[in-house]
């Protein structure tokens, strides 16, 4: 149950990430607002550091700019180094996660 509330959780800050990325693109396009790079990152941070990298390559969007360049690389890599970690000490996590849902 944990699990799949993790993931559904993470879909959609990915898809959120993936659609701030082509928004900007639009506006960029169309001379319009523009989402803040802040808020571009900061999705990435929380967890949509996927769906960013995907908008990125696939919209060709953001690929030169600093941080995008090599922040986007750098928060996939800490993400899935926290996601081995987590596979790893899943059954840890596990028994904890009962643990203080029963206290």
């Amino acid at each position: 149950m944990i699990a799949l509330a993790i993931a559904t959780a993470l879909l959609g800050i990915n898809l959120a990430a993936f659609l701030a990325f082509w928004w900007d693109k639009e506006a960029a396009r169309a001379g319009g607002w523009r989402v803040r790079e802040d808020t571009l990152l900061g999705l990435a941070v929380i967890g949509g550091s996927l769906g960013a990298l995907a908008a990125q390559r696939m919209l060709r969007h953001k690929t030169r700019k600093q941080p995008f360049r090599t922040g986007l690389p750098a928060i996939v890599a800490v993400h899935a180094a926290i996601g081995m970690a987590l596979l790893a000490f899943s059954g840890h996590l596990l028994d904890l996660l009962h643990w203080l849902a029963r206290s």
